[in-house]
């Protein structure tokens, strides 16, 4: 008997857009389509209709309400996509006209956040996420909840009958909140170990799909998965870099941010948010190679100015340089610096950029070390840039470059100082 296999269909999709002024419609629409292939389904149809605001039953006019239902029946669509968030009564509404799965765009936001996440600490926060935004639409929901299945805004904790009890959701929440005090303390003790050693930060943020990931790959061979997908990466991910300069930073990968990104995934990130904004240094990364390139990086800076990092340098990175068809229309930002992560091009000038914000400078020193500090040639060596180095009759004779903290242990041996060019 022979054996086939058999490919999972795609679900179709409907994505249907309220314009009533508030937001750019179109490119929300476009952003939504993205996140719709990112969770796996495929964008089939849009629908756009303005309106001075949603209608209390169906979100869009009962004229387009029928007409969402009708092409749903013509096309066999899977399941329709509100580009704003629904109401318990409208899902309800517009599932009962059209005969297939409704969801909002937090629900897919949410949902594709549960097929990233792969870290203890990721998967808790997108449950607790999940369920403080399933909890007030309990009521009016009905048997709805009690599906199960698979697709998209069906991942996650499940909507079965004993999870949708109210009183066991919120023990839940309780409890999802209780294992994040841990797993964020345990993350506190690491930074302050961090601090104590001295050990300088830099994050990498921006707009999910900027290329923060290649760009993580490009600089340290961290092998974090990069797709050209929406949320590809979730969890952040830490790699050390030595600069050209000789002093090893640690480099900081963090969840991609979006515009209008639900107020119930900033709450639970957020703790992971601010580990990026309390770095030394902060690069934010854009799509240069975007027509909203300049509203992606205020975006991330309105947020980082939200969690308190105005007082550290943040860095403007415009990524995917070489995709750039017409670089005199590029968006142009003060302190800027243009990079392609997939091919390298400006990363030096990249670099260059991280050491002129260092918080400790470095410098130059010629020592003469003895033989028996050699020690510290080795320390030297390892968190420092050492430029030359020859043994001679007194010791080991080194230039190298150091910041302050490396400098304390060695100024007695500076020969540069006892000269009295210092």
């Amino acid at each position: 008997m022979a054996l086939y296999e058999t490919e999972e269909k795609q679900e179709r999709a409907l994505l249907v857009c309220l314009d009533t002024g508030e937001y750019d419609a179109e490119s929300s629409l476009a952003e939504l389509s993205e996140l719709v292939k990112s969770a796996g389904a495929d964008p089939a149809f849009t629908l756009v209709q303005k309106r001075p605001a949603p209608d209390t039953a169906t979100c869009v006019g009962s004229g387009m309400a029928q007409e969402v239902a009708e092409l749903c029946r013509k096309e066999e669509l899977d399941l329709v996509i509100f580009d704003r968030e629904l109401s318990p009564t409208q899902i309800r509404n517009l599932e009962k006209l059209c005969g297939i799965r409704v969801i909002d765009r937090t629900m897919l936001i949410l949902d594709i956040f549960a097929l990233r996440a792969q870290s203890r600490e990721g998967k808790l926060q997108v449950e607790l996420a999940q369920l403080k935004y399933l909890l007030p639409r309990l009521t009016g929901q009905g048997t709805a909840l009690s599906r199960l299945g698979a697709g998209i805004g069906t991942r996650g904790p499940g909507e079965t009958k004993l999870e949708t009890d109210r009183r066991h959701i919120r023990r839940r929440i309780n409890s999802l909140r209780e294992q994040l005090k841990g797993v964020e303390a345990a993350r506190s003790e690491i930074n302050r170990r961090r601090k104590k050693d001295g050990t300088i930060t830099v994050a990498l943020v921006g707009y999910t799909n900027a290329g923060k990931s290649t760009l993580m790959n490009q600089l340290t061979q961290a092998g974090v998965l990069a797709e050209d997908k929406l949320f590809a990466t979730l969890d952040p991910t830490a790699r050390a870099l030595k600069l050209p300069c000789g002093k090893t930073v640690m480099l900081i990968d963090t969840v991609g941010l979006l515009r209008r990104l639900p107020h119930h995934l900033v709450e639970a990130f957020k703790s992971t948010l601010e580990q990026a904004a309390t770095a030394d240094i902060i690069l934010n990364v854009c799509d240069a190679s975007s027509e909203e390139a300049g509203e992606h990086l205020a975006v991330t800076n309105e947020l980082l100015q939200e969690l308190g990092s105005a007082d550290r340098p943040v860095i403007p990175v415009l990524n995917k340089w070489d995709a750039v068809e017409d670089r005199t229309l590029a968006v142009r930002v003060q302190g800027a610096v243009r990079i392609s992560a997939l091919t390298g091009e400006g990363v030096e000038e990249l670099l260059k950029a991280v050491e002129e914000n260092l918080p400790q400078k470095t410098f130059e020193v010629e020592l003469l070390l003895p033989f028996a500090k050699s020690g510290l040639a080795a320390r030297l060596r390892e968190e420092g840039a050492v430029l030359s180095e020859e043994y001679v009759e007194e010791g080991l004779r080194i230039t190298a470059r150091v910041d302050e903290r490396l400098y304390a242990p060695v100024q007695e041996f500076d020969q540069r100082e006892k000269s009295g060019v210092l």
